[in-house]
């Protein structure tokens, strides 16, 4: 919200739950799923970042989103998406896919910004798996992570600017191994773990091992790495 304030620009957040407002940003209550309160929300808004989103139910709140944005004449969407979203066959990835066609399908102006996985995500995976006696490793699996902050500015950039359509991917600068996070996690949190492959079954296991996850070419890079992120983020032991 900062940099898109230091643009001189009004910020009005959507979310469930009713707040004060404060620091210059206007707080309004609605429900995507159920498409309560959203012509209200978008009341004399010219640019819509949605970046609502969840384990299930994105292509349902998404087109909500879409109709009333039409309505209320919003001349510009920017959406964030996910990399491989058309690749994987998995609930999460069709859902996010059918946000993604919804926006980009409506009479709306937009952008959709397709990001990696964000580092936070990297980090919640592997603590978690740290936490099982026998740290299990996907086999095969490789990701590029991308740092919160490197999406911020992006999306903020994409949002200042003219629509644009579906963009390039955003990743991380690094491609990494599922070993090779997972080790670096526990050497920066003085843990001890064995480790044990597994086999990533189906389809999905199939494009992961592939690497059809993975933004190789064509695709705008951040700047911070996965060490930055633990070396700032996770408690060094």
């Amino acid at each position: 919200m900062p940099l898109v304030q230091a643009a001189g620009w009004k910020v009005r957040v959507l979310s469930r739950h009713a707040r004060e407002g404060g620091d210059g940003v206007e707080y309004v209550a609605a429900d995507l799923l159920k498409g309560d309160g959203i012509d209200e929300a978008l009341g004399g808004v010219e640019v819509v970042v949605h970046l609502a989103g969840g384990p299930k139910g994105d292509d349902i709140g998404t087109r909500n989103l879409v109709r009333a944005a039409e309505r209320a004449g919003v001349r510009h969407l920017v959406h964030i998406s996910v990399t491989a979203v058309d690749k994987l066959s998995l609930t999460y990835f069709k859902s996010k896919l059918g946000a993604e066609q919804a926006v980009l399908a409506s009479s709306v102006p937009s952008t959709v910004l397709r990001a990696a996985q964000f580092h936070d995500f990297a980090v919640k995976t592997v603590g978690a798996m740290a936490k099982l006696p026998v740290m299990p490793v996907p086999g095969g699996l490789r990701l590029q992570p991308v740092d919160a902050r490197d999406v911020a500015e992006r999306l903020v950039e994409l949002a200042l600017g003219e629509p644009a359509g579906l963009v390039p991917d955003l990743v991380g600068p690094k491609v990494y191994t599922m070993g090779e996070l997972s080790r670096d996690y526990l050497r920066a949190t003085g843990k001890h773990r064995l480790s044990m492959p597994i086999h990533i079954p189906g389809k999905a296991g199939k494009v992961y091992r592939a690497g059809g996850n993975l933004t190789l070419s064509g695709a705008t890079v951040g700047t911070r790495t996965w060490e930055d992120y633990l070396a700032e983020h996770v408690p060094q032991r």
